[in-house]
C-alpha cells in the first residue's frame, strides 16, 4: 500500500505543471527617458548659461561651489575660530528668498528666523549645502539653479516649477550638537 501511495505522489507531483509567466503585451523602449533626460540637460544649460550671463552684469566675483551653484559673501568673517556647522548642529538664519530678475518671492520678514537641526530635516538641497559653507554671523548670497532649489514641482506656493533662485542667508548662530 506504501508503494502505490508513493507512485501517486510522485505522479502528482511530475505531472503538474507550474504557471508560466505572462509575456508583455508591449515593449517598453526608454524613450520616454531618454527624452526626459534630454529635456532636463537642455533647461539646465539654459538656466546655467542665464546665470553665469547674470554673473558677468554684476561687478561681483561669484564663488562655484562643488555641488552646482554659485555664491558671494555680503560679510565675511575671517576668524578662523568659528566653525561651520556639522551634522546635528543647529543652525539659527534669516533668508530671503528672489527670483533671478531680483524681484522678492519671500522677503526675511515673512519666513521669521529659521532654525536647521543640520542633516537632520528637510531643507531644499541648495540652502542646506550653502548654510554647511557659512559661520556666524555671515551674509552670503546664493545663485541656485532649480535642481539645487524647489526643482520640478516648485514650492506649490509662489515658487514655480523649474525656477532658479537668488537666497541672501545671515547665520545668527550656530548650537554645535552635543552627541558629535
Amino acid at each position: 500500500m506504501n508503494k502505490l501511495l508513493t507512485i501517486a505522489i510522485l505522479f502528482l507531483v511530475f505531472s503538474c505543471k507550474t504557471p508560466e509567466a505572462r509575456r508583455p503585451v508591449s515593449v517598453k523602449t526608454g524613450s520616454f527617458i531618454d527624452a526626459s533626460i534630454e529635456r532636463n540637460k537642455k533647461l539646465n544649460a539654459n538656466e546655467k548659461a542665464f546665470i553665469e550671463n547674470l554673473m558677468k552684469q554684476q561687478s561681483i566675483d561669484y564663488i562655484a561651489s562643488e555641488s552646482g551653484f554659485w555664491y558671494y559673501y555680503n560679510y565675511k568673517v575671517e576668524i578662523d575660530t568659528l566653525k561651520t556647522p556639522d551634522f546635528g548642529d543647529i543652525v539659527n538664519y534669516n533668508y530671503n528668498v528672489k527670483n533671478l530678475n531680483g524681484g522678492i518671492i519671500y522677503s526675511a520678514e515673512t519666513i521669521k528666523t529659521q532654525t536647521y537641526a543640520m542633516d537632520k530635516q528637510e531643507l531644499f538641497t541648495g540652502l542646506r549645502e550653502g548654510l554647511k559653507l557659512m559661520k556666524t554671523g555671515e551674509t552670503v548670497t546664493f545663485l541656485f539653479p532649480s535642481q539645487k532649489a524647489y526643482g520640478y514641482y516648485g514650492d506649490e506656493n509662489k515658487i514655480g516649477r523649474n525656477t532658479p533662485l537668488i537666497c541672501e542667508v545671515t547665520i545668527n548662530s550656530i548650537t554645535q550638537n552635543q552627541t558629535n
